[in-house]
């Protein structure tokens, strides 16, 4: 049997919430909302690059999104006790979007649901102004969780082209 990409309900959070609510609840609007726009699919589907020569595709936006978390939460942040990288760096930086396997496609994505479970252990009750160091500067957590709300804004957009381009489907 075929695997396909489930359904997946994505949460409305509160629009006058605490900061800390906030980010958090725009993060994973755009988290579920990239898993959103894979609902339906088959694994062969989400491993396929419709745009050539362009190597995105939903599957590898997905293993993306999981360097990403993990870069982030879970190497930046927590560096005194840093994860290893997702991906061996010897297989270049683009290894999210080069090596997609269809037959990896669940694994992929349950490793994704993973990760944020794992970036969401990393920052609870830390306050925003939480400090670490990246490239020898100072910076936040509040960072953190702004520029992720952006890296996933900007590849739902890349899922809702790769999406029409696979299937004809839009919108939300």
């Amino acid at each position: 049997m075929t695997w396909i990409a489930p359904e997946v309900e994505r949460p409305e959070g509160s629009l006058v919430a605490p900061e800390p609510e906030l980010l958090a609840g725009y993060l994973n609007f755009y988290r579920t909302t990239l898993l959103h726009k894979c609902a339906g699919l088959t694994a062969e589907q989400l491993a396929t690059r419709p745009s050539s020569p362009s190597n995105l595709s939903l599957l590898g936006l997905i293993r993306h999104a999981t360097k990403v978390e993990r870069i982030w939460f879970r190497i930046f942040f927590t560096a005194d006790n840093p994860a290893e990288p997702v991906f061996d760096p010897t297989l270049g930086k683009d290894a999210d979007f080069e090596l997609v396997d269809a037959a990896n496609a669940q694994t992929e994505y349950e490793n994704l649901i993973a990760e944020w479970a794992l970036s969401d252990q990393a920052a609870a009750g830390r306050p925003l102004d939480t400090r670490f160091t990246f490239r020898g500067e100072p910076s936040s957590l509040r960072m953190i969780y702004i520029h992720l709300i952006g890296e996933y804004a900007r590849h739902c957009g890349h899922a809702d082209l790769l999406r029409q381009q696979l299937d004809g489907s839009t919108g939300a």
